[in-house]
């Protein structure tokens, strides 16, 4: 079996809005054992949030204040964002981290803050899945290094190259979130390096989602990860045991705080023998 690898996973609200504070807490989990922190990517959340820091700007400080732990945005939903500007943002973050960049993408939702529908972004969710999908074929193409040539429904690049390369090879690892039961999400998931299951609510479920995953990867050996979210205190094991190879300690967005985030990784991850209860 895979051990099991821990991480924070950061709503950058309020407190944490301050992308100072967020690396050094990424430096004091690295040296409390911790193997990975992840930021949420949002414009904005509900009252009483008000102050939301941008999850790149943040991911760069935790790169440059960090050696070993792994990072990255879960999840960015890339429809409201250009895919050549993401394929230089990536590749330019994994280069300063000396590639330990993950990047997690989804389909993204209106109904969390309503900041789709405030800013004019598609709301439609079979079309921005569409758009998520060509996104992610142009970044494999950049990744390579050679001339991307895409000429799709929802983008254009034609004969533009995006050096340096990342570090990682082939590309960035890419972790694809959906609801466990939604087959589509699956087989988008099955493409790419990892799959991060919302909504998730016992064990079987990510147990059958596992299942479903290792047929549609069938003859395919290259790493693969699933990544679970859990508040701290939460037994991970059962999730390990069906199939998770991360667990992301998760907090709530309207009550995180330094001081919050700061107990729960000195408790350690969940390797440790108990995971955070702080």
């Amino acid at each position: 079996m895979t051990p099991l690898r821990s991480a924070l996973w950061l709503p950058i609200f309020e407190e944490l809005a301050d992308p100072a504070a967020v690396a050094r807490l990424a430096a004091e989990a690295e040296e409390a054992g911790w193997h990975g922190v992840f930021v949420w990517d949002h414009l904005r959340w509900r009252e009483p949030v008000r102050r939301v820091a941008d999850p790149w700007i943040t991911l760069a400080a935790i790169a440059a204040a960090t050696r070993r732990v792994r990072f990255g945005p879960m999840v960015t939903p890339l429809a409201r964002r250009r895919p050549p500007k993401v394929a230089r943002e990536t590749a330019t973050l994994d280069r300063l981290g000396d590639g330990r960049l993950t990047l997690g993408v989804g389909l993204g939702s209106d109904r969390f803050a309503g900041e789709w529908s405030a800013t004019g972004e598609e709301l439609d969710d079979r079309r921005r899945g569409g758009m998520l999908d060509e996104s992610l074929e142009i970044l494999t193409a950049a990744w390579s290094g050679g001339p991307v040539r895409h000429h799709g429904r929802h983008y254009t690049v034609d004969g533009v190259s995006f050096l340096p390369r990342p570090v990682q090879r082939p590309g960035v690892p890419v972790w694809t979130a959906g609801l466990p039961g939604n087959v589509r999400p699956l087989r988008r998931a099955a493409r790419h390096d990892g799959f991060f299951p919302v909504n998730l609510e016992h064990p079987d479920e990510l147990a059958e989602a596992v299942a479903t995953l290792a047929g549609l990867r069938e003859g395919r050996t290259s790493p693969y990860d699933i990544a679970v979210a859990l508040p701290p205190g939460a037994d991970p094991g059962p999730y390990a045991d069906a199939g998770a190879t991360w667990w992301l300690a998760e907090f709530a967005p309207h009550t995180v705080s330094l001081d919050r985030v700061r107990g729960v990784l000195r408790d350690g991850p969940a390797d440790s023998g108990r995971p955070g209860t702080g």
